[in-house]
């Protein structure tokens, strides 16, 4: 493989690259939408479970799916949230905060896949929905809840996969 020497490049041809590249990763389906950072944890994921002895084998949901991003062949959910940060995306569909309504369970399990700043994966995380429940947080803007990647909530996870440092 040939190494592209992008300070070389004009702004325009870096551009088009990216192009480029989203292209052949759609081709391959690696990324199925816009979202490129929470369609490539989602494609590592699912690898990392399907390739992986004593994980469960995931097949992605269809793109547009409520709630969740893989299926388990024993019909178990998955939602799948992929960040660089420390919090990750929302969960849309769940009761709002001070509802006395209790949350229907939209998944069994929550995927957390967690990219350095070069967005290289370096963890895979797992979480059940009674922990998810404990942890979620409600965030006013988007109106829906997320999760803060604190080291409590990183602690009652699951580790499936660690980059070796």
């Amino acid at each position: 493989m040939s190494v592209v020497e992008l300070s070389a490049l004009n702004t325009a041809e870096i551009v088009s690259l990216y192009c480029q590249v989203i292209k052949e990763l759609k081709a391959r389906g690696v990324i199925r939408t816009n979202n490129v950072i929470g369609d490539l944890g989602e494609y590592l994921a699912v690898e990392y479970y399907n390739n992986t002895a004593g994980l469960p084998a995931l097949s992605a949901a269809p793109i547009g799916t409520e709630n969740i991003d893989a299926i388990s062949r024993k019909g178990e959910r998955y939602s799948i949230k992929s960040t660089s940060g420390n919090v990750t995306g929302v969960f849309y569909g769940l009761e709002p905060k001070g509802s006395t309504i209790q949350d229907k369970q939209k998944f069994e399990y929550v995927i957390l896949c967690k990219f350095n700043s070069d967005y290289e994966l370096e963890e895979i995380l797992e979480m059940d929905w009674k922990t998810f429940l404990r942890h979620k947080r409600w965030h006013s803007r988007m109106n829906a809840w997320n999760l803060p990647l604190t080291r409590e909530v990183c602690s009652d996870c699951k580790v499936i996969f660690q980059k070796k440092k």
